[in-house]
């Protein structure tokens, strides 16, 4: 199986890494922003760096569209793994229009609130994870696994 693992630097990263158990043993590759934090965790790993900054900013979204398009080709993943953030959004929905499966981990610090990227995959994402039960009355849908800490 080939995983894409998509997330911006810092906590997002962060937790992505922490599902290592899931994908060390798989073909993969990172998506994520050129910054020192994912430079060094990442440092053995095949990465595509993407646009940043993502929150609210078309031109990057722009970008990290046509990036996910050329990557997503190139690489043909099996399923598209992310804890967000934005630069999620471009790279679930390329690939749910080529028919990649996409799985979405709600953040731990989202106990009943969802985030703005959460809001934006849920609609096409295979699976959506949730780390807190409270997150189920807000995505009806996900899954709650208890959380990854």
């Amino acid at each position: 199986m080939k995983v894409c693992l998509v997330g911006s630097s810092g906590g997002h990263l962060a937790h992505l890494y922490l599902l290592k158990q899931l994908w060390e043993d798989q073909e993969r590759f990172w998506v994520t922003f050129n910054k020192e934090d994912a430079a060094s965790i990442l440092k053995d790993e095949k990465r595509y760096n993407c646009y940043f900054p993502t929150n609210r900013n078309l031109k990057n979204l722009i970008k990290n569209t046509w990036l996910a398009i050329r990557i997503l080709r190139k690489e043909r993943p099996d399923v598209i793994i992310s804890t967000g953030a934005a630069v999620a959004v471009p790279f679930f929905y390329i690939g749910k229009l080529m028919g990649i499966k996409t799985i979405y981990l709600e953040v731990f610090d989202r106990i009943d609130q969802p985030t703005l990227t959460g809001r934006l995959v849920y609609p096409v994402s295979s699976l959506l994870i949730v780390q807190w039960e409270e997150m189920k009355k807000v995505y009806p849908k996900a899954i709650y696994l208890g959380g990854i800490f």
